[in-house]
């Protein structure tokens, strides 16, 4: 599994967490995924902190759009969690 693969399945592990009910299968990595899933905005913020919470990432919140996709959280967070993923 790539790195990036990596990233996908552990940003749609704490959606499936968050949102349970979801059909994560067909999420398209290029649109946003409050297009896709039933997100709100308290939603997201469980995302981030859940990031937090199980990965010690900060996320700013000046950086919240940057996670809009799923590609967008592999770009953002892929350096951030290489080193943790890995080990």
């Amino acid at each position: 599994m790539s790195e990036s693969e990596k990233v996908k399945s552990l940003i749609l592990e704490i959606i499936g967490d968050i949102a349970p009910d979801e059909d994560l299968s067909a999420v398209d990595p290029a649109v946003r995924l409050r297009d896709q899933l039933d997100l709100d905005s308290m939603d997201f913020l469980d995302i981030v902190m859940e990031l937090r919470k199980r990965h010690q990432i900060e996320v700013p919140e000046a950086d919240y759009m940057r996670l809009a996709t799923l590609d967008g959280c592999v770009e953002y967070l892929g350096p951030k969690l290489q080193a943790r993923l890995s080990a």
